[in-house]
């Protein structure tokens, strides 16, 4: 069962500091100039702790995490970050207006989430996760000991949650903030017990997915098995570190996007796109289109096709192919993956072209040694046209009930399958274990 607690979360005095000017995108999302723009927007900019600069003369002792502990501290101390005085659940709700130009309202609540092994069936993952992310998180979680990013889960159930958390909203929000993509980011505290305790019991039953934060979440797995360890291999059920802040969404929520990940190959030794189309004929049906298509089109021939099944764009210098229609041929590539695995354009692509075509091997696509990932169809399309990329891939997003189902069969997809969007803001709450 889900185990779900209200906690006395650390939250920023917003009569010292500005909600825009702390708090920031998640931490695998920020880009070199968002970390610079950080750091210039406020000395207390969440940034310092969640993703630090290094500096001359780092050492094993002195380091982005032992600066990230001595900002944690100093902030508390000068009142910047300050714990609420009653075990709350956190309403939150982010308004946002899609590329279609449809504004949407995705709702959820900011609690902590018992730490559970897959294996008991209770919280799902579907995205593979890689080894260097998880070692650097748990160096922070270390050395800070504090939760200072919320992971994004999803529940089901019929809206009886979110009529208990958001009853009309007639109070005024704690945290109203809008982030650099528009998005509008309000927080309500709710103290009351019999409320809590009434979301906890609705809860209880829930099974739930990681949508966003697979990495952080085994984190905190590590992190408890240590603890545990330390404690001679067991340890109050209620410890600190069995739990970990999350943002629950139910599945059924409207506002719950979920946005395609681009892939863009480059540096390969030689690539011949008459090669690329000829090959791919063997896995797809192939179609010629316009070369010159703009990001806008590239969406539409993508979305009229999703339909029929797979649908991929490749675009190289000067040639564009619809791929749809997967052939018999593919399955070669395919050995070991489940139907509904198969179903997903991302594996598509993955097994048939990165794999069968381009012959780039697992281990390069997991260090992303000839791939990048990008979410703009337009930054993929100009990474091609500018000679930056070999090719690109456009694609569809995954839809959510494939998610839930691959993840409910203990199943993975490729990293970066899905994107929802908008991102959970980092800076709303902070869960600390000491």
């Amino acid at each position: 069962m889900a185990d779900i607690l209200p906690f006395r979360a650390f939250r920023y005095n917003l009569d010292q500091v500005t909600a825009s000017e702390v708090v920031t995108q998640p931490y695998d999302k920020i880009t070199p100039a968002m970390q610079g723009r950080y750091y210039d927007a406020s000395p207390y900019n969440l940034v310092r702790i969640i993703l630090g600069r290094p500096e001359p003369g780092d050492d094993g002792s002195r380091n982005v995490y032992s600066r990230a502990a001595e900002w944690g501290r100093e902030w508390r101390a000068q009142g910047i970050l300050r714990q609420d005085a009653s075990p709350s659940l956190y309403a939150y709700s982010q308004t946002f207006t899609a590329a279609s130009g449809k504004q949407f309202e995705r709702k959820g609540f900011i609690g902590l989430g018992r730490v559970e092994d897959y294996s008991a069936g209770v919280v799902f993952r579907h995205e593979q996760t890689l080894s260097k992310p998880k070692a650097d998180r748990l160096d922070l979680l270390r050395a800070t000991r504090t939760h200072y990013e919320q992971l994004f889960l999803l529940y089901e159930d019929s809206g009886e949650i979110d009529a208990l958390l958001f009853p009309g909203q007639k109070s005024s929000p704690v945290i109203e903030v809008t982030d650099e993509y528009g998005v509008a980011h309000r927080v309500w505290q709710v103290s009351d017990p019999k409320t809590t305790a009434a979301v906890r019991e609705e809860m209880r039953d829930k099974k739930l997915v990681i949508a966003d934060g697979h990495h952080r979440y085994e984190t905190a797995l590590n992190f408890r098995n240590e603890c545990r360890a330390a404690a001679g291999g067991s340890s109050d059920s209620r410890a600190p570190f069995e739990y970990v802040m999350m943002t629950f969404v139910n599945t059924n929520d409207p506002g719950l996007l979920v946005l395609p990940t681009h892939r863009v190959v480059h540096s390969l030794a030689s690539f011949s796109a008459d090669q690329f189309q000829a090959a791919s004929r063997e896995y797809f049906q192939v179609e010629d289109v316009d070369p010159a298509l703009d990001a806008a089109r590239a969406t539409s021939l993508l979305r009229e096709r999703a339909p029929a099944g797979t649908a991929l764009l490749a675009v190289a210098a000067e040639r564009a192919l619809l791929l749809h229609s997967p052939k018999a041929a593919g399955a070669k590539w395919m050995n070991g993956l489940s139907p509904r695995q198969q179903a997903l354009d991302v594996v598509q692509l993955h097994k048939c072209l990165l794999e069968g075509v381009l012959r780039l091997s697992e281990e390069s696509i997991r260090n992303q040694q000839n791939l990048s990932y990008l979410r703009g169809a337009d930054e993929a399309l100009a990474q091609v046209r500018k000679g930056a990329a070999n090719i690109a891939f456009l694609m569809n997003p995954c839809r959510v009930q494939q998610v839930r189902d691959i993840a409910f069969a203990g199943e993975v997809m490729p990293q970066k399958s899905t994107d929802f969007y908008p991102k959970l803001l980092s800076g709303l709450t902070a869960y600390a274990l000491d």
